[in-house]
């Protein structure tokens, strides 16, 4: 097996296309650990020392990329963690090779117990999935080196399993839950229309116009909206755009935008990744909950498998019949 770091940006390009290609083959196939996400977060919220580990198999295949960065905190501890972590990326691991996740474990963790390796004193890797082979595999092979392992849970992601019809979908609901969003549908289909965020040109101002609605349906989202958030959300959606995944909607009310969802589109999901509303305005129809039911009709039309809703365990969530998946977060330190 043949090992090799990248400790600066232009890694991600150098991998180009195998990097996604590998992902496609991993058991976490998110949009997450794409090329194109893990460069934006880097290029817009990274700090620290890039460290992105890529694993071959003596014929050159690239069969495991460990894309993590180490940073220190104000005490001068050095932390090992994965490239997205934290805030804004929802999902992330390592990208193994289904079938081979034991081997480039080992090699990852060999490397980092090196002297090779910068100086670390502890590792944390947050948003793993239950699901996936990395939170069995780590503990174990920190076992074998003597080190430590704790495992946190960190937080759910409500995900819906699409039906074939939207018809079907609904029978999926509760009763009241169910009549509650076909009259709220009903209600807005004469003086609402969706839209989406197609053109280049005009994507900088629908952005500005997806962040005037965010900072305006919540105190907390306008704090969150920092002006580095501001201007990592332009970047990343410019990339999610070009890439192809980006899903950026508007439910226009007599021409004006009343609501909007930021989401992606990956792997036959979609993923809701942030909204916004006036909340003074066009209240009586609802148009949050309008839009998102348009955009689950949407996703099931056009053949996708699941409608995620990330991180956090809203109350509307379930009522559009999310089902939980667990997510932790798992350290390492040396005995």
């Amino acid at each position: 097996m043949k090992l090799q770091i990248f400790d600066n940006a232009n890694g991600f390009d150098v991998l180009g296309d195998e990097w996604n290609a590998l992902l496609g083959r991993s058991a976490t196939n998110t949009l997450f650990l794409t090329r194109e996400w893990q460069r934006v977060w880097w290029q817009g919220l990274g700090d620290g020392q890039l460290q992105v580990v890529t694993l071959r198999d003596d014929d050159d295949t690239l069969i495991g990329i460990a894309p993590l960065f180490i940073e220190e905190d104000a005490l001068g501890s050095a932390q090992v963690q994965f490239v997205g972590c934290k805030e804004v990326s929802d999902y992330l691991d390592f990208i193994f090779a289904k079938g081979r996740e034991r081997d480039c474990m080992s090699a990852v963790m060999a490397y980092l117990n090196s002297p090779a390796a910068p100086r670390w004193d502890a590792m944390s890797f947050c948003n793993v999935p239950e699901t996936s082979p990395t939170k069995m595999l780590l503990s174990e092979v920190a076992g074998e080196l003597g080190w430590k392992s704790a495992e946190v849970f960190e937080d759910v992601c409500p995900i819906i399993d699409l039906p074939k019809t939207f018809d079907e979908y609904l029978a999926l609901l509760d009763g009241k839950e169910r009549r509650e969003l076909q009259r709220k549908l009903r209600r807005a289909s004469e003086d609402s229309q969706v839209t989406f965020a197609t053109e280049a040109s005009r994507l900088e101002a629908d952005v500005n116009d997806f962040l005037r609605l965010m900072r305006a349906s919540m105190f907390s989202k306008n704090d969150f909206m920092t002006p580095r958030m501001e201007k990592f959300f332009h970047l990343a959606v410019r990339a999610m755009f070009e890439a192809g995944y980006l899903q950026l909607s508007f439910l226009e009310v007599n021409g004006e935008r009343a609501a909007t969802y930021l989401n992606f589109v990956h792997n036959q999901q979609v993923l809701v990744y942030n909204s916004g509303l006036d909340p003074a305005k066009f209240s009586y129809l609802s148009p949050g909950q309008v839009l998102i039911g348009r955009l689950i009709e949407k996703a099931i039309v056009d053949g996708y498998t699941k409608f995620d809703f990330l991180q956090g365990n809203e109350d509307y969530k379930y009522k559009l019949g999310g089902k939980d998946l667990k997510l932790y977060t798992l350290g390492l330190t040396r005995a």
